[in-house]
């Protein structure tokens, strides 16, 4: 019986060629630091706050089919994105016209 070929994509290919050269390390302290990151973790998904905006349907298609392409709600999307902005971790593309 042949195997199925599972298709990578470059970000998991780099991982497996990163674990396959044993370049991964392992964590001191590992038991403290999986429960900080857990805290960390927790505090981020914490959602105790409602916000309701209007947007044009246009745009809220637009991220509705990205979350389907993502398996995930459009809500979900939304707050993530949020988070990614005021954390600094949301990258702009400028192109040049």
């Amino acid at each position: 019986m042949k195997k199925k070929e599972i298709k990578l994509d470059s970000e998991e290919q780099e991982l497996l060629k990163a674990y396959e050269n044993d370049e991964f390390e392992s964590v001191p302290n590992l038991k403290k630091e999986l429960k900080r990151y857990s805290k960390y973790a927790k505090e981020t998904i914490k959602k105790n706050k409602r916000l309701n905006i209007r947007i044009s349907e246009r745009d809220l298609e637009a991220i509705q089919r990205k979350a389907i392409a993502d398996g995930i709600p459009y809500q979900t999307l939304i707050s993530s994105l949020i988070h990614k902005f005021v954390t600094g971790k949301l990258i702009e593309d400028r192109k040049v016209a």
